[in-house]
């Protein structure tokens, strides 16, 4: 028994100064504060120059990544805006709100080039690579069940609508809260409220393959660079990483909070989670007792290694640059917080 109190105590002890190492492997963040409201979702272009947000405020905003700049924002829906995407080669942009719309904008005048009406809140959106596609989803409200959409958007007209769709599936059963492309744009991933994750068949329109992922709602899903596994994250406090093809469950991260979102480094075998409780408890908890940090898990040995703090609000979204030397947060607390690593979080090993 001494040997097994022995080997934890040395166990502990690295953690701790592995913990302290890593807080100084940042730089002053980059405060963005151009949102009234709670900020919904981040997302950076191919690019990574600039960083585009959204919010319950209407106003989708978009930054200069470098030094944190507004360069402008997309006015014109009159509901919380829940999802954004930006396509490869970042001349359009898409984002659907609570308004019951989806709208389309060109990304160098910012103005709005196509406005597709719905029969309730749009919850995802998401570009094609190609971006000669579009896909969408809507809530299931207001007697209208949950459906997907696919659009043809390589010409957009100014009024379009639902008809254009050229494939509508319905989805029978809990909303989906979350979406990604497969491969070659021939499949689809979704996740939905009650922790299913999804494959379709773009052509077919039809399920290919379906898994139990999450006990509770999936929040996010980001692929990793290469787009060969995404990572979940959920409402019952874990993060997971999958298979995009066969849906496998790979590795698990484990949290004492709900996790609202989860992106994967593009040059370490890092993953970062990001969330806190739910909103209507924000009030009530502390910045210490909320655990509102982004913590660091490795890839393959699902350890926790760092944690940085900064937001005043659960981490509603995070996003890793496409060169990983830094990443960013949107939080319940309206900022944006670019962060760039030192040069310490490169020479760092993790042991093993």
């Amino acid at each position: 028994m001494t040997g097994v109190f022995y080997i934890l105590s040395i166990v502990c002890v690295h953690m701790l100064f592995v913990l302290r190492e890593f807080c100084g492997c940042f730089g002053k963040p980059l405060m963005l504060h151009g949102h009234e409201r709670a900020i919904t979702q981040i997302k950076y272009n191919r690019e990574g120059d600039l960083l585009f947000s959204s919010s319950k405020d209407k106003k989708p905003n978009v930054w200069y990544s470098l030094n944190g700049e507004r360069l402008g924002s997309f006015n014109g829906h009159n509901g919380s805006v829940w999802c954004i995407d930006v396509n490869w080669d970042t001349t359009r942009f898409l984002s659907g709100s609570g308004d019951n719309t989806l709208r389309v904008w060109d990304c160098q005048t910012g103005k709005e080039i196509g406005l597709l009406h719905t029969n309730s809140s749009v919850r995802t959106c998401s570009f094609s690579y190609s971006a000669n596609l579009a896909v969408y989803s809507t809530d299931k409200a207001l007697g209208h069940q949950c459906e997907m959409f696919i659009m043809d958007i390589k010409n957009v007209d100014a009024v379009l609508s639902q008809a254009d769709a050229i494939s509508r599936i319905a989805v029978n059963g809990p909303r989906i809260s979350a979406i990604l492309w497969g491969a070659l744009d021939e499949t689809i991933i979704t996740g939905h409220e009650d922790g299913e994750i999804t494959l379709w068949d773009v052509r077919t329109r039809k399920k290919l393959t379906s898994v139990k992922g999450h006990k509770s709602q999936i929040n996010d899903m980001q692929f990793n660079k290469d787009g060969t596994m995404f990572v979940t994250a959920s409402k019952d406090n874990t993060a997971k990483l999958f298979d995009s093809e066969s849906l496998m469950l790979l590795k698990t991260y484990k949290t004492e909070r709900p996790v609202n979102s989860a992106t994967i480094s593009p040059i370490f075998d890092h993953v970062v989670l990001g969330g806190g409780q739910d909103a209507m408890d924000v009030t009530t908890t502390s910045t210490r007792q909320g655990k509102f940090d982004s913590r660091f898990f490795h890839l393959v040995f699902e350890e926790e290694f760092a944690r940085l703090k900064g937001h005043f609000g659960p981490i509603n979204s995070l996003a890793f640059h496409p060169n990983g030397r830094s990443f960013s947060t949107g939080g319940e607390d309206g900022y944006v917080r670019i962060n760039t690593f030192d040069q310490s979080y490169f020479d760092f090993h993790f042991e093993y």
